[in-house]
């Protein structure tokens, strides 16, 4: 693939978004760097798109990072990035910076989650297809691999029950819930990022709901691409995985042709 594949009006908010004095470029995992899969744990990045964010972390006045709903600790060994100066990675949708937690969890937070784990242990059982993911201050219950009637079923009931517990904030996406005891918001983190690297545009790429938070901080010279189908407050879509790879890369030529000094470009 190259970068005649995407449409038109893409390649030219590309190209407009490299010439930007200072770049923030954001991405989501799961369905955004890595295709979905039925296991979570075997959810691989495509290597260009490591290459073009690792490369694109080395110009100058450029900030890369991910935002996953993943756990901070799995989302380093999954990706394989190292959090650095220029390279951020944030896990539970916001909750888990580089250097630890956006809010601290105290007692009360920490008893919540103990509460949450034996809940939702009980709720789900042994149901066939059904995953709980524990996380620092959260629980996500996964159904994609369970049988569509049952999937729906299980989320019903974490719905109508600890989901309604007082203190527990909800988070929703394809074929997951998640139960956090601290608010978690990737629109916030997006934000945090921003600020850090006196930014003066943003991209942002994801393909879940929960991507739609940060979709919706994008403002001005920003640029916003859903990967996948469904409507999306993002201005751009790209089908899949693959063209998120050479979107990241298209950006990396535009930008290190543009920057004063700069030739390099991905894989070199």
């Amino acid at each position: 693939m190259s970068a005649e594949t995407l449409p038109e009006g893409l390649r030219r908010a590309v190209a407009r978004l490299a010439r930007t004095p200072r770049l923030l470029v954001v991405c989501d995992y799961d369905g955004t760097l890595s295709p979905i899969v039925a296991d979570p744990t075997q959810a691989v990045p495509r290597p260009e798109s490591m290459r073009a964010l690792r490369s694109l972390a080395d110009l100058p006045d450029t900030t890369t990072g991910l935002i996953s709903g993943r756990a901070l600790r799995d989302l380093a060994a999954l990706s394989g990035l190292q959090a650095g100066e220029n390279l951020h990675l944030i896990g539970s949708h916001g909750a888990e910076l580089d250097a630890g937690f956006a809010q601290a969890l105290d007692d009360d937070a920490q008893e919540l989650r103990r509460r949450l784990e034996a809940g939702l242990a009980q709720l789900v059982g042994r149901t066939p297809g059904v995953l709980l993911e524990t996380k620092p201050a959260s629980i996500a219950v996964h159904v994609r691999r369970a049988d569509p009637a049952v999937g729906e079923s299980v989320l019903d009931a974490v719905r109508s029950g600890p989901a309604r517990w007082k203190g527990v904030h909800v988070t929703e996406g394809k074929a997951v819930i998640e139960l956090a005891v601290v608010e978690t918001d990737k629109g916030a983190a997006l934000d945090m990022l921003r600020h850090q690297a006196d930014a003066t545009a943003a991209l942002f790429l994801g393909d879940d709901l929960t991507d739609e938070k940060a979709f919706a901080r994008l403002a001005g010279p920003d640029l916003g691409v859903k990967v996948g189908p469904g409507e999306s407050l993002a201005a751009f879509s790209v089908p899949d995985t693959g063209d998120v790879a050479v979107l990241l890369d298209y950006l990396l030529a535009e930008r290190g042709a543009w920057l004063p000094g700069e030739t390099r470009r991905s894989g070199d």
